[in-house]
């Protein structure tokens, strides 16, 4: 039976408008089937279906970060059941007035930054343009090989009281939410499919291939193969999820500037072989951090020089540097005059009432009814203040009108208007919510192609009047219905139907950033693990008191992290009366390089810069293991049984992600990298191991404990039974440990295992067996193959050390840390000096 208590309380709450009632409290035709639709499925079902949606979104690891928010990094996305309804009739009057407004401010941007003509004719005021800061003077007059200069377009749209679409903000530095619209889209198809019974939603993937056409078609030289990348900043950004699913789903790879070089004007990307010029840059960088040469010199995020390969049309650049000068209130007050010269008519799309406060008329005016308005400064690039005049206190507003008379060419001030709200699903049931829907509109041909839909951002509470995700607001799938039913959708997301291929595809074409990532990942990865196990050994024989080692291996944590003094030296004496205090230490303090959260860390760092190559179950096994660890209490950090426990748990989430790691991508795709870099650390640590436990003799019951635990944080000891079928002796471990070929935890297949996967690496201009890394890692081979176990085992009476061991263990570590700095020199290096301006140019106003 339909659930009719579902909607009594919505109704109850209806105030301004809404877009679900109108304005005789009856239903509006286009959410009644949705409705109908949520009544039968009831509350709890509903219930257990926003929690599904939860669960999914957590697992693929979709997040949005919050700037100068600790707990904000990896903010898991947050998507409502409920979906937002156009009807495709209303829709097609707004797609129109989209095309227009796209079209019109491409107009404009040319215009900007070439004729002048709106500034000379006095349609807009100079002050407008030129107080901007994302007005960049660097770009003046750069002609560009495509026919529009906008490529991609996207407006904030919210219902005003008048029952239309309105216009808020326009978004064309680099505009986000596609990636996140789309994977609402399935999130939604997957969990909650029976919302959409009987009622026909448009899907994007048309646009999408639009999108992707737009891509290769704005390359500078048409060509079979066109080279696109994706420019981010960095795991940092707000919508870093978005950039590494937009780069796994369109099949571009993900870069930082330091991945790029500008070469004789052209710009390319460093590839662990060579250098490949890149065609097209989609980039999510703003446009004046692009170029430190010529923008902001104190830029790490750009490429030297990248604004002049602009200006030679040797890459394309979308949307292009400069674009920002549009994300522009200042201009909304012109907008209309503006569509007059040009189109000869009015806009399609109405706006909010705006009054800039650069002329006397409109200042005065704002100056009087400051209460009533909205102040916003023209820009916002360094996230300056909006003012909700009406909640200002009058010294505030005495303080803001002082900065509006001293700089009133900074200051647009807008009618505050009360948006329509639509229906959110909470625990309380249904509650309304101020929405705005972020639209996306792309160049095609001598036109635009519009998105169906979009991504729907909903304020967090009930009361709030902005719409912000850094807010805590959540999101809503966009959904354009039709009465008619559309052919159904091809289920296949990668369906661009053309012969480009991925240039860069390929282990000699790895990027160079990319390739250190996954070599680091490795090494961090089998750090921790070895860390994690070799710990856990120790805390094992911390439960028997009575053993005779435990002095030893407790000394040989500080050996093998480096975190000194430890259980050594003037902290010898207090350590060992406590000496959980101190694993506290080694385990969860991330402040301690060496430690184990300084290790999970560091591994997660790499992991996540890498996460457009990372399968969704890996995401999931690497969320749960962060989780793991970071909710254990710090009130049991003295707790033994319990750190067991959890190291336990870590343990087995890591071996389920290394064993992802080998299916989820190919050796081409730069899982060589990891597997040196994996093979790397864990061969250093098991010298370290060796030398702490190994070199040093003791007697026959303490030397017998010490191979024994060993063994056991080697994950060896029933190997060595079954290989040895006897008591343990110290030849016999070194045999197995050190030097057997066959076992995959022994040194020297893991320096075999190195040095094969080196000879596979690209050259450099030479034989790759003649490379340094070559043969800096075959010499440690030659060693541990010619290596006397008999001579290990020697020691002299007065000494109770065994020198020959350490030495050769020393040699070995030398060799191996020397591969890895060769290895890091030839492919890794990005220490290439950016060039920096003569002059510095000031970018603010």
């Amino acid at each position: 039976m339909p659930d009719k208590n579902l909607f009594e309380k919505y109704f109850n709450d209806f105030e301004d408008y809404d877009e679900v009632l109108k304005s005789d409290m009856t239903i509006n035709p286009n959410w009644e089937k949705l409705l109908n639709n949520f009544s039968t499925i009831g509350q709890e079902e509903l219930t257990e279906k926003q929690k599904q949606i939860d669960w999914l979104l957590a697992e693929n690891g979709v997040t949005y970060n919050v700037y100068n928010d600790p707990k904000g990094l990896n903010r898991p996305w947050s998507l409502n059941i409920i979906p937002f309804i156009i009807e495709q009739k209303e829709w097609l009057s707004i797609e129109k007035g989209l095309k227009q407004r796209a079209e019109l401010l491409d107009l404009t941007l040319k215009d900007i930054y070439g004729k002048r003509e709106l500034i000379k004719n006095k349609i807009i005021p100079p002050e407008v343009v030129y107080s901007h800061r994302g007005f960049l003077r660097n770009c003046d007059q750069i002609q560009y090989n495509t026919s529009k200069n906008l490529l991609i377009h996207s407006a904030d749209l919210a219902r005003g009281p008048d029952g239309r679409m309105w216009v808020v903000n326009d978004r064309t530095e680099a505009p986000s939410g596609m990636g996140y619209s789309l994977e609402n889209r399935f999130s939604i198809r997957h969990s909650a499919p029976d919302l959409s019974k009987n009622i026909h939603v448009e899907q994007p993937f048309s646009f999408f291939k639009d999108y992707h056409q737009l891509l290769i078609d704005s390359a500078p030289v048409k060509k079979k193969n066109t080279t696109i990348v994706i420019l981010t900043p960095g795991p940092h950004n707000e919508t870093y999820f978005e950039h590494a699913y937009l780069s796994s789903y369109l099949g571009y790879p993900l870069v930082k500037g330091n991945d790029l070089v500008v070469r004789n004007n052209k710009v390319f990307i460093k590839t662990l072989k060579e250098l490949i010029q890149v065609d097209v840059i989609l980039r999510r960088v703003d446009g004046a951090y692009t170029d430190p040469l010529e923008l902001k010199g104190n830029s790490f995020l750009g490429v030297a020089g990248l604004l002049n390969v602009v200006r030679k049309n040797n890459v394309s650049i979308i949307n292009p540097i400069g674009s920002g000068v549009l994300e522009n209130p200042g201009l909304i007050p012109f907008m209309n005059s503006i569509c007059k010269y040009f189109f000869k008519e009015d806009l399609i799309l109405p706006q909010i009432a705006s009054w800039w406060c650069g002329q006397e008329k409109e200042r005065n005016f704002v100056l009087e009814n400051l209460t009533k308005l909205v102040v916003k400064p023209i820009d916002r690039t360094n996230r300056e203040h909006i003012y909700f005049c009406e909640l200002l206190s009058s010294d505030e507003l005495e303080e803001l009108k002082k900065q509006i008379l001293e700089k009133p060419y900074r200051f647009v001030a807008q009618e505050k208007i009360s948006f329509s709200t639509a229906p959110n699903f909470t625990n309380k049931g249904l509650e309304p919510r101020k929405v705005v829907c972020r639209t996306f509109s792309v160049a095609k041909n001598d036109s635009y192609s519009v998105m169906p839909g979009g991504l729907v951002r909903v304020a967090a509470e009930k009361e709030k009047l902005r719409v912000s995700n850094q807010r805590g607001g959540t999101s809503k799938d966009f959904w354009i219905t039709n009465s008619v039913k559309t052919a159904p959708t091809s289920k296949q997301r990668y369906h661009w139907h053309n012969n480009n291929t991925n240039t860069l595809a390929g282990i000699d074409n790895l990027p160079s950033h990319t390739a250190e990532n996954l070599f680091w990942s490795g090494r961090y990865l089998a750090r921790t693990l070895v860390t994690a196990r070799y710990i856990r050994m120790v805390l094992n024989e911390l439960v028997d008191s009575d053993s005779k080692s435990l002095d030893v291996l407790l000394k040989s944590i500080t050996h093998l992290t480096s975190i000194f003094p430890g259980f050594t030296g003037i902290n010898e004496e207090a350590a060992f009366k406590d000496p959980l205090k101190e694993i506290a230490i080694v385990l969860f303090d991330k402040n301690k390089q060496g430690s184990l959260a300084y290790s999970i860390q560091a591994f997660s760092n790499s992991y996540y810069s890498l996460r457009n190559l990372w399968s969704k179950d890996m995401w999931r096994v690497f969320d749960a293991t962060t989780k793991s660890w970071n909710d254990f209490s710090p009130e049991n950090h003295n707790n033994l049984k319990k750190i067991i426990k959890l190291l336990d748990s870590i343990i087995t989430k890591l071996i389920a992600f290394m064993c992802l790691i080998e299916e989820s991508i190919l050796v081409e795709q730069g899982l060589l990298l990891y597997f040196i870099g994996l093979q790397t650390e864990q061969a250093m640590m098991c010298i370290d191991k060796s030398r702490a436990l190994l070199v040093s003799k003791y007697d026959e019951q303490t030397e017998y404990e010490i191979l024994e635990s060993l063994l056991d944080s080697h994950e060896s000891l029933n190997i060595y039974r079954y290989s040895f079928r006897s008591h343990l002796n110290i030849k016999n471990v070194i045999n197995l440990i050190l030097l057997d070929k066959s076992y995959s935890r022994s040194l020297k297949y893991q320096l075999n295992r190195i040095r094969r996967d080196v000879s596979r690496l690209p050259n450099k201009n030479q034989d790759i067996k003649l490379s340094n890394s070559y043969l800096l890692i075959k010499e440690a081979c030659d060693l541990i193959e010619n290596a006397d176990v008999d001579s290990f085992v020697l020691t002299e009476d007065s000494v109770f050390t065994r020198a020959q061991l350490d030495e050769f263990l020393a040699k070995l570590s030398n060799l191996i840390h020397q591969t890895s700095l060769s290895i890091t020199n030839t492919y890794f290096n990005h220490s290439d000096q950016q060039q920096r301006q003569l002059i510095h140019q000031k970018q603010s106003v």
